[in-house]
């Protein structure tokens, strides 16, 4: 049986967030996780294990599904530090419901599975929202801390043009805690591999 303190499922808007590991390749300095335990009021998104895919699939099969427009992939840790079982949940998902399946990740999944992961992704992922948030590899690393150190930023930039043969929608994130003239330079990153470009607002 699943442990009801854990927080598997939550919901912002009409959307269903999924919280699957709190592991992550990187350290961000403005991660939300160093100064609170949720997105989420009165939601602590840190967990005492990772869920089984029964749970995932257990605690989504307890909601009124009908009532969101999609499933998020994106918790308190890098959801494709479990790409296997992401893929699997992902595949129960479409056979279940007929709803769009988005992941929001850093961008590491090839290097995190030491292989190209995004074949594995046609069919199952809608759109991938990936979090850039640096113009450049040393300006990511002093930003993000990745465990691969420099080469995380190119490899972020592998990953965004793979997916694009297998998944409909990939986009490039920013945060807006960066200048206005870096900002710009990661959209024109976007438009010269030719992902979509989106600002997020900084929250503490």
């Amino acid at each position: 049986m699943m442990n009801l303190s854990m927080t598997i499922t939550y919901e912002i808007e009409n959307s269903l967030y999924l919280n699957i590991t709190n592991r992550c390749t990187n350290h961000c300095t403005f991660c939300v996780r160093n100064n609170s335990d949720g997105v989420v009021d009165g939601l602590n998104l840190w967990l005492e294990r990772e869920p089984t895919i029964d749970e995932v699939l257990e605690a989504i099969s307890n909601l009124e599904i009908s009532k969101y427009r999609e499933f998020v992939f994106c918790g308190y840790g890098e959801p494709l530090m479990r790409t296997s079982d992401l893929i699997e949940i992902c595949k129960k998902l479409k056979a279940t419901y007929n709803m769009p399946i988005r992941i929001n990740t850093n961008g590491q999944g090839n290097l995190i599975n030491g292989c190209d992961i995004t074949p594995l992704l046609e069919g199952l992922v809608d759109t991938i929202s990936i979090s850039l948030n640096a113009k450049d590899k040393q300006a990511y690393q002093a930003l993000c801390l990745s465990d691969f150190g420099e080469t995380a930023f190119e490899g972020i930039l592998d990953f965004a043009a793979k997916c694009q043969k297998y998944i409909p929608h990939v986009v490039f994130s920013v945060v807006d805690l960066i200048s206005k003239e870096d900002i710009q330079a990661c959209k024109q990153l976007a438009e010269s591999i030719g992902v979509d470009f989106r600002v997020r607002h900084f929250a503490v």
